[in-house]
């Protein structure tokens, strides 16, 4: 767990756990677990300075609790998402129900709440979005402890039957295999390749060819997203337990809908906490493949904290596309011109292909020791 998070109960069995080993979980922060079948153990159990975090209780352990001195944070009915999961998404929850159409999965469900209660302006529905942003959070510190993470960005709209997007799966699986996390907006294109090559990683190397020769015949998220999911989650059910990797999309841009490939999904409503919590914690450095806007801001969101120092050392920053970052959307001139005479100027690179990157990011990753 993440630094002060050994006081959270996540499950039913670490319920249980503590339970029995304490008698007690007082001072415990409870988060999102169904706690109907243990009312006996709720009514003897001391619960002064506990936390109950979307638990759904009995009325009769509901009273005792708050009354020996629990906060009580009780569920929210009728919401598409749990404001207070201690988990991270998986891309079977999100597309659960998918058979009887997109719009009946909880990703869609989601995204139609957060642009409705966002015309709206109703304050009970920021408070919420911001509660399960938090708790997003939580569960991706969580996750990442220990992970040398490396984010790979990337344009939305790169068809899965490109050269290119077979280029970022195999640049995702030689990350994968060299020991890093893969991290990346967990969106369609450039986003899914990565995380597709990640999953293929602990497979034999026909696999990721056989998964893109699927891939193909559904070549992008319009006009069926349904479509474009279904066939890559059967690619999943296919070849089962791939390796990890994160996605870390968003509702904002709802209308982009979360890859299957990514095993874990931190998917925020606000945008702004998902790229730069996305950026932070790529420790191992960032790659950017060619996109456009988005991209080119995550390339500068990146290169600020890198300029100013603020995450410590300058992390590694490859851009791949030599044309693309120097006359299509000449990004790199301005990079050089910003970390001339700074130390990040030793941890920026631009490359023709993305075979490049992995020898590259080792050079730039050595300029730090690691």
């Amino acid at each position: 767990m993440a630094a002060g998070a050994t006081e959270e109960i996540e499950s039913l069995e670490e319920f249980d756990r503590v339970v029995s080993a304490t008698g007690s979980p007082a001072g415990y922060r409870v988060q999102s677990v169904d706690l109907t079948a243990r009312t006996p153990a709720l009514l003897a159990a001391d619960t002064s300075g506990t936390v109950f975090l979307g638990c759904p209780m009995e009325r009769e352990a509901a009273a005792k609790v708050r009354a020996g001195g629990a906060l009580v944070f009780p569920p929210v009915p009728h919401l598409p998402f749990d404001p207070y999961r201690g988990t991270l998404y998986r891309p079977e929850e999100l597309y659960e129900g998918l058979e009887k159409g997109y719009g009946n999965t909880p990703d869609a469900l989601a995204y139609s709440w957060y642009e409705r209660t966002r015309a709206d302006g109703d304050i009970v529905a920021s408070m919420l979005r911001g509660i399960h942003d938090d708790a997003v959070s939580d569960a991706l510190d969580e996750l990442l402890v220990g992970e040398r993470v490396v984010g790979v960005m990337g344009g939305h709209n790169l068809r899965r039957d490109t050269p290119e997007y077979a280029a970022a799966a195999r640049l995702g699986r030689a990350l994968a295999r060299s020991g890093l996390m893969v991290a990346t907006g967990g969106g369609p294109g450039a986003m899914e390749a990565a995380n597709l090559g990640a999953y293929a990683a602990p497979f034999e190397d026909g696999m990721l060819d056989r998964a893109l020769a699927d891939l193909r015949g559904v070549p992008g998220f319009t006009p069926s997203v349904g479509a474009w999911a279904a066939t890559a989650l059967a690619v999943r059910a296919t070849r089962p337990d791939g390796g990890p990797s994160v996605g870390i999309p968003t509702w904002f841009y709802g209308h982009e809908p979360s890859n299957a490939f990514a095993g874990h999904i931190a998917k925020y409503f606000a945008n702004a906490l998902r790229e730069d919590g996305l950026l932070a914690r790529a420790d191992a450095g960032v790659i950017f493949l060619p996109g456009a806007a988005g991209t080119l801001q995550e390339i500068f969101g990146n290169a600020t904290p890198n300029f100013y120092g603020s995450r410590g050392q300058a992390r590694p920053m490859v851009l791949v596309g030599r044309e693309h970052w120097t006359s299509v959307l000449p990004a790199w001139p301005l990079l050089t011109a910003l970390a001339r005479g700074r130390p990040m100027a030793g941890r920026i690179a631009l490359v023709d292909t993305v075979e490049e990157v992995p020898a590259v990011l080792t050079r730039l990753a050595g300029h730090l020791g690691g």
